[in-house]
């Protein structure tokens, strides 16, 4: 196995400049310590901006950060204040930030900032080429590198990447606010695997991507271009061990001693967050002071520690909000509070390891209400530290971690008379309830860590592209296709049987609009013209259509899957007499349905009738026709008819018309030396079962397909058809 390389927008190291010259400090907690103690032993490299603007620093500067930073299994990414400015301030924290947290009030929509956006993610992706062997896994991180993961698949298109959300993943009808929202999903859809905390923002991502690129799941597989992509859900865990040991350090336990002092035998409810206005920090202190105006007797044996830790420190918004707060805390604290008890302790700093863990330990209730948010590991890092068993966590809803911790007292973070409810609750709560609670999410936290998340979404990671890997051994590889190449050049009599809709042209939202452009016209006369050739168009069109569309090529045509056939300079003829009787029947119901269903239609061929839904909201669109199908099913049992799913199609016909019948006239009436057969949907896989083993079969897309070979795209078999058409103008020449 090759190296992991991971990539974030900052690295796990601090640089400082000191009297005697840089320094590198590394960070604890989170993502760093939890992928340090599970890379262990394994080969790593870590790349991420150091933290210090490009334009302050030398050259030689530049190079003692990298070799002080090789040291430490990492590699800088040097940024320019002013591409700060743009892709982390401007577009990550002022746009994907607020609207990825519901608070799209707050989100600015700039082409300035997506331009450095897209920039400083190209930036990272050269320093990834730099360092990658095909062996390696790469795992990127975060909303700030969303665009990364496509930008290195199409660099790299065998190698191993995952990437992982540590936001939540917005609903759809939030996600389509952003006018980049196509690109942001083609970056992420380039990886093998994607992560997220929980599968609601799984859910919600699928949703999005079957919305605004087509793109349908089975049971979190997504197939694009010919790969198949896991979206998973990982919650993330915490070094559980640092934290429920740490009670035993001596300089805890004098932190402790200290505070319990302070607080005497009052009760206390601990809150810490970054100062962030998705945390809900106002709302949870007007809860409180609601609660002390409501139970007047609790005044006086109450205080609440609120901890909020500076973030983004000259930002207006966040300016505010400590205003705002700052004034809240001194009006409950003026109002409520006599000589000897102030009600709220407020600090506005980051504290040393050891005082938090004496904080989690010394409070009765944990309140923990973010308005949204991607996990809350402030809340596993609560319960862990209670090595006593005795607290109550008070958490939101809202936060990622509320699924994984059913014990807990949840709340609406909006519904303040909830809170308040939740407070008084957690500081009754007899002692064992209070334990109970807390060994079964200890337990659970004991077991899901940090090192076990990151262990699951590597090997998850791997295990994926060894699908992909057996996968791609059906691919139309260069090597495959050249003997393609030198066949056709070397055949005397060729026969070509081509689907028409997502195989020579891209599916269209209303199918009128996918006709064939000149360059396709062109290829296909070239195709038909060459000595030895036999060129089929045999497609689901209907015949009228087909006439219209290539009757400048001189191909044999065949039309609405093998109903009617049309040899090359000859009439239409039918494949059997047509029965109009079922139709009577069932287009009535086809109706109704469209009728009730937005964006359908019902188009009505010689010997079928096809329910369209491409344009069909994708929920509405799978209830639909699953209702078409119990509607229909038991009808047409006794009709020798058949009810086929297609690309985003139902269609009832005949079960004894079908593309491998109509092709036989050409497969068994000439001695062929050379057959190609391509389509891209169910359609085609009766065609592909009577093209013999020696023949060329090959499917359009991806999933299950009798088909010899796979090749990703309309593109790249055209461009295929296109080399086929010139080499024997070269042979010839």
């Amino acid at each position: 196995m090759g190296k992991l390389i991971v990539v974030s927008n900052r690295l796990p190291v601090n640089i400082s400049r000191h009297s005697d010259g840089l320094k590198v400090q590394r960070s604890v907690g989170g993502l760093a310590t939890g992928l340090a103690s599970y890379l262990a032993g394994r080969e790593r490299l870590w790349i991420g901006w150091p933290g210090i603007h490009k334009e302050d620093l030398s050259h030689k500067d530049q190079q003692e950060i990298t070799d002080l930073l090789a040291e430490q299994d990492c590699k800088p990414v040097f940024l320019t204040g002013m591409q700060i400015h743009g892709f982390y301030e401007g577009f990550s924290n002022k746009t994907i930030w607020p609207l990825f947290h519901y608070f799209s009030q707050f989100a600015e929509f700039e082409i300035r900032t997506w331009k450095q956006y897209r920039k400083v993610n190209e930036l990272f992706c050269k320093e990834v080429l730099r360092v990658v062997e095909p062996d390696d896994q790469i795992w990127v991180h975060d909303y700030q590198l969303m665009l990364l993961p496509g930008m290195l698949r199409e660099k790299l298109p065998h190698v191993k990447i995952g990437f992982f959300l540590h936001i939540p993943f917005p609903s759809f009808e939030i996600f389509r606010l952003l006018p980049w929202r196509i690109e942001i999903l083609q970056g992420l859809l380039g990886a093998d695997l994607v992560g997220f905390h929980t599968y609601d923002y799984v859910r919600h991502f699928l949703s999005s991507i079957q919305r605004l690129c087509g793109l349908d799941n089975t049971m979190g597989l997504v197939s694009v271009n010919s790969r198949q992509i896991k979206i998973d859900a990982f919650p993330m865990g915490i070094d559980y061990t640092r934290y429920a040991h740490a009670g035993q350090r001596k300089k805890v336990q004098e932190e402790l001693s200290e505070l319990r002092k302070k607080v005497g035998r009052r009760k206390v409810i601990f809150s810490v967050d970054r100062l962030d206005y998705t945390k809900g920090i106002l709302q949870r202190l007007e809860a409180f002071d609601w609660y002390l105006s409501t139970h007047p007797q609790m005044r006086g044996k109450v205080v609440m520690i609120l901890l909020a830790v500076p973030s983004r420190t000259g930002v207006e918004d966040y300016d505010q909000l400590r205003n705002h707060l700052e004034q809240l805390v001194g009006r409950i604290n003026g109002s409520l509070g006599t000589i000897g008890w102030i009600p709220v302790w407020y600090l506005f700093r980051a504290v040393p390891f050891e005082r938090l863990v004496a904080l989690y330990k010394l409070a009765d209730a944990a309140l923990i209400t973010p308005l949204r948010d991607g996990m809350n590991l402030i809340a596993k890092e609560y319960l862990a530290a209670k090595d006593d068993q005795r607290g109550v966590l008070i958490l939101s809803e809202m936060a990622g971690a509320a699924s994984e911790l059913p014990e807990a007292l949840t709340v609406n973070a909006f519904d303040k008379k909830a809170i308040v409810e939740a407070i008084d609750r957690a500081l009754t709560m007899p002692a064992a309830e209070q334990k109970r609670r807390m060994r079964l999410m200890r337990e659970r936290l004991s077991r899901y860590t940090v090192v076990r998340w990151a262990h699951d979404f590597l090997d998850s990671l791997e295990h994926q592209h060894q699908q992909q890997s057996t996968l791609g051994g059906r691919r139309l590889s260069l090597k495959i296709s050249r003997g393609l190449l030198k066949e056709y050049k070397q055949a005397s009599r060729r026969l070509l049987l081509l689907d028409y809709d997502g195989t020579l042209v891209d599916f269209a939202a209303r199918p009128e609009d996918a006709g064939p452009d000149e360059e396709l016209i062109e290829l296909l006369k070239t195709l038909a013209g060459q000595p030895g050739n036999e060129l089929v168009i045999i497609s689901g069109r209907d015949r009228k259509t087909l006439d219209r569309w290539l009757k400048k090529t001189s191909a044999s045509l065949i039309a609405e899957h093998g109903a009617w056939s049309k040899p090359a300079g000859r009439r239409w003829t039918s494949m059997g007499p047509r029965e109009r009787d079922w139709k009577l029947v069932i287009r009535p119901i086809l109706e109704v349905f469209s009728d009730r269903t937005p964006g359908s239609s019902v188009e009505e061929k010689a010997y079928s009738l096809v329910w369209h839904y491409r344009q069909v909201a994708p929920e509405l669109a799978m209830v639909r026709t699953q209702e078409i199908k119990d509607a229909l099913n038991k009808l047409i049992v006794n009709m020798d008819l058949g009810l086929y799913e297609g690309n985003k199609i139902l269609e009832i016909k005949s079960t004894g018309i079908h593309k491998g019948r109509a092709a036989e006239p050409w497969l068994v009436g000439e001695p062929w030396d050379f057959v190609l057969a391509a389509g891209d949907d169910y359609t085609d896989e009766d065609l592909f079962a009577v093209i013999s083993k020696e023949g060329y079969s090959i499917k359009i897309g991806s999933g299950p397909s009798r088909a010899r070979f796979t090749m990703e795209s309309v593109g790249q078999f055209r461009t295929l058809l296109t080399e086929l058409a010139g080499s024997c103008h070269a042979a010839s020449g």
